[in-house]
């Protein structure tokens, strides 16, 4: 009596190349030199008490204890993806952010100045909080338009939405003519990512949705087309320790 032989796994035909339909050119799926660009938001940073904080001190934090385990938790999930390049926010939380990332690509990472934040109350004196500076009334009053009108320009003392979307949309856009047909990582905060997506979704809001920390967010590019492909994608984020998600 002999042995029953090994399984062997099924071999069929080599696959054929088929020929792409219209919403496969419509939404560059299987279409050639696609760019991928994976769009992240930074940890969770350490944020001062805003009530006594100055400008200066809160415009760049570090990230928290809870965003660098996000970060870590983000390279591990990205650890199987091929990424060619990598870019950056010029602010701590998103460059402490990137580092992981990084390293466990064995990469350097490239720091883009245009991808840093909106500058909310820029234009204050450094020195000074925003309450002291506009007052409480003008305070609420831009934290109620917001809450409708979603739009940067509700802020006195800040860079203009038109201007931050021109900078960091080009920055975007240099990023992928520098790396066609390759996927690239670009670490950044959520008024980018949202001045992105909405730019290829005509959106009318400068903040469209909220990406979560670390979350990951994709964009194909293809000739003269832009298409999102994913939004807040955290998978990364739960484990057997419990859920590290936080917006």
């Amino acid at each position: 009596m002999t042995d029953d032989p090994q399984p062997h796994p099924i071999e069929g035909p080599e696959p054929k190349p088929r020929t792409l339909g219209v919403f496969d050119e419509t939404f560059l799926t299987d279409a050639p030199e696609v760019t991928e660009v994976l769009l992240i938001r930074h940890g969770q940073q350490l944020l001062p008490d805003l009530d006594k904080a100055t400008t200066g001190d809160w415009i760049d934090p570090p990230l928290s204890e809870h965003g660098r385990a996000q970060a870590r938790l983000l390279a591990a999930g990205l650890s199987t993806v091929r990424i060619d390049h990598i870019f950056c926010s010029p602010l701590r939380r998103a460059r402490e952010t990137a580092q992981p990332v990084a390293e466990m690509h064995r990469m350097d990472v490239e720091i883009v100045n245009d991808l840093r934040e909106v500058e909310i109350f820029r234009d204050l004196p450094p020195d000074q909080t925003a309450r002291e500076a506009v007052g409480d009334d003008l305070l609420r009053a831009v934290r109620g338009r917001m809450l409708t009108e979603r739009s940067w320009d509700v802020y006195p003392f800040s860079e203009s939405s038109f201007d931050f979307c021109k900078r960091s949309i080009n920055a975007i856009e240099a990023a992928i003519a520098r790396n066609a047909g390759e996927r690239i990582a670009i670490v950044c905060h959520g008024g980018v990512i949202n001045a992105y997506m909405g730019h290829i979704i005509g959106s009318r809001y400068d903040m469209f949705f909220r990406p979560a920390h670390t979350a990951i967010n994709v964009a194909v590019a293809g000739g003269d087309r832009r298409i999102p492909r994913s939004l807040n994608d955290v998978h990364h984020l739960t484990t057997p320790e419990g859920d590290f998600l936080t917006y």
